[in-house]
This record gives structure tokens, sequence and C-alpha cells, in this order.
């Protein structure tokens, strides 16, 4: 990601960039934003006001109603989204290491966006023992805000995972009968 932050001038703005073009139908507010990606309010408010200058942007309303959008008119719109999206990524070891803190893995799955399947219902699938669904949340909300996109994932304890996998769940076939990338498995799947 440095090189990216350095060609777009810094890293909030990359954050900022990955979130509009992941989510070029949405409009953000400032909050929103902030949220998201976690940023301040300056740096936030800042990179907004550069990428509305730059035309990237477009704003509806005003002041603290203010929402902002994609203006899909602008002319490097197709080139910057095809850049965005296949420079985008999170290796799997920092996957890998933010996820054990939440407990002992048994299996994690790529799946969806990750793998260029957009209609996936799932992008990322835990399955282990005592697993901590606050600090799993915490992990994957930090992994949103490095993406800039929304992570739809799924964690199942080990003994339910068998179950759901020996009748034939639906939203495990929707991961394990389309492109998956299996970050470890000690199931033995």
């Amino acid at each position: 990601m440095k090189p990216l932050a350095k060609i777009f001038g810094s890293p909030a703005r990359l954050k900022i960039l990955r979130l509009f073009v992941f989510s070029q139908d949405v409009a953000f507010t400032l909050a929103d934003v902030m949220e998201r990606i976690k940023l301040s309010k300056e740096i936030a408010h800042r990179e907004l006001f550069e990428l509305l200058e730059s035309g990237f942007l477009r704003k509806k309303g005003s002041r603290s109603s203010a929402s902002y959008q994609v203006d899909p008119r602008f002319e490097f719109l197709s080139s910057l989204n095809v850049f965005i999206r296949e420079t985008t990524s999170v290796r799997p070891r920092v996957i890998m290491a933010a996820l054990r803190r939440a407990g002992t893995l048994q299996l994690v799955v790529l799946s969806g966006f990750f793998t260029g399947v957009i209609e996936s219902q799932i992008d990322l699938l835990i399955v282990g023992d005592h697993l901590e669904e606050r600090t799993l949340a915490q992990v994957v909300h930090s992994l949103e805000a490095e993406l800039g996109r929304e992570i739809r994932y799924a964690s199942f304890a080990t003994a339910d995972f068998r179950y759901r996998n020996g009748v034939y769940d639906r939203l495990l076939r929707d991961v394990f009968d389309y492109p998956h990338r299996l970050l470890i498995d000690k199931i033995g799947l």
C-alpha cells in the first residue's frame, strides 16, 4: 500500500478512493467516511475536499447534511476503477495474524471479493474453537477500513461447520463450489 499511498498523496486519500470506488452507487456523509475508514474529521474533510475539487466526487446538500458520491461523469473513472480493484489486496499473512487473536483457527477461506466473485454471499469464512465474536468483528472492521469496502463474513464453531458441511449447507456450497482460497485447513477439506 505504501507505493500507492505515495502516488495518491496519502494513505487516507487511498482509503477514501477505495471506499468510493467499491461503493459507487452509495452516497456517504463525512461521518460515514470517518467511521468506515477510521479517519479524523480534519483529515477526512481535507481529503474529501481534494477529491471534490478533482471532479472525482460530487456533493449533495450543504454543511452537516452533505453527502458525497462518485461523479459518474469523471473522465478517468473507468481507468481508476480498474486500477484500484486490481491493486487492492490484503496479504493473507496479515489476515491470518489478525484473525489468530480471535481464537483457535481450524479453517479460513477467502472467497467473494477476495477471489473476484462478486455474487458470492460471503467474502471470508472462519471456522474455529473458542472464537471471540467481538474480537472477530473488530478484526474484520479493521480489514474493512484498510480495503475501504464491507467484508461479508461468517464464523462457525468446528462442530457446527462439520454438521453444515455434511448436510450441504447452501452458504458453504456458495463458498466451496466457486473460486475460493484456503488460508488454513486443519479440518482436512
